[in-house]
């Protein structure tokens, strides 16, 4: 046996990962395994995307793993739209909730504003800053665990 440590994006681990975890989890998350969603936004006339949403589906929830806007696309509506577009398509998706992460400097009172409601802190990540936990179940049921 033999451990290699990489730093690259392209190896053949992620695949393995992923059927192994899903073949392992499938008796207990049933039809709500994997599946990617991506929204991308275009400025008109550009054929590369300008910024968007990327998440996935697993066990009933989406997360949201990365999700970014150039600042002349902010507060306009657009991050709005995109994470209700999200949603939509999670519940359509049978998911019962949404749930992110955000760092201190970024988009916690956004998605509180969308009715994202902090469930964890990670104090100093980085060091001097917080990462939230945020969720957003789309049932209504308040209940945050401790």
């Amino acid at each position: 046996m033999r451990i290699i440590l990489s730093e690259d994006d392209e190896t053949p681990l992620g695949p393995v990962l992923h059927a192994g975890l899903e073949a392992f989890n499938a008796p207990f998350v049933g039809p709500h395994g994997w599946k990617p969603l991506r929204l991308m936004v275009f400025r008109d006339g550009e054929e590369a995307p300008a910024g968007g949403l990327l998440a996935q589906r697993y066990a009933a929830w989406l997360h949201v793993l990365l999700f970014w806007l150039p600042e002349d696309l902010r507060r306009g509506g657009v991050g709005r739209d995109l994470l209700r577009r999200a949603e939509e398509w999670a519940r359509a998706e049978g998911c019962i909730g949404c749930y992110l992460d955000t760092l201190s400097w970024q988009g916690r009172p956004f998605y509180e504003k969308q009715g994202y409601r902090l469930f964890a802190e990670l104090p100093d990540s980085p060091p001097g800053h917080s990462r939230f936990f945020m969720l957003k179940r789309f049932d209504g049921d308040a209940h945050v665990p401790a």
